[in-house]
């Protein structure tokens, strides 16, 4: 049964992250101090992918230190009814072709208006792969959380 429940989440959290928009990624500066980044993303199966500038501060924090979090979430004044994710994984930079153009077509059907902006060569396209998911469910009850090692 725990196998089941196990995929189950897995399914869950997957649809989650094919069905939100933006998550707000934690990175830690090379002096150690947390930074928030609210960023667009698109997801393939449990795996999160973001574009951003290379000379960006986040990207710097990643090849410090690979290791992120980041939230998804609801802006659900209820309370009662709050869902969310927290993931804890580790981020890097994707090199490999046919992966930058599967995500790249990923992103274009996600995110239309982006087919009609040039292509900027210091884009670079970030992979977060998860380690650990806490999944939020406060409408099965108050205060609920669940994880999955991934």
């Amino acid at each position: 049964m725990v196998g089941n429940m196990t995929e189950e989440l897995k399914a869950k959290i997957c649809e989650y992250l094919a069905t939100h928009n933006y998550l707000n990624l934690a990175t830690l500066s090379p002096q150690g101090r947390p930074m928030a980044h609210t960023m667009a993303y698109v997801s393939k199966d449990e795996i999160v992918y973001v574009a951003t500038n290379k000379n960006t501060r986040k990207v710097q924090n990643i090849l410090n230190n690979p290791y992120v979090a980041f939230t998804v979430d609801e802006d659900d004044p209820d309370w009662f009814d709050m869902q969310a994710l927290q993931v804890e994984g580790k981020a890097s930079i994707v090199t490999d072709e046919t992966e930058l153009r599967e995500v790249g077509e990923i992103i274009a059907a996600k995110f239309p208006v982006t087919a009609d902006m040039p292509p900027d060569p210091d884009t670079i396209l970030i992979k977060i792969e998860p380690e650990l998911v806490y999944y939020l469910d406060y409408s099965v009850e108050f205060g609920y959380r669940t994880s999955i090692n991934f």
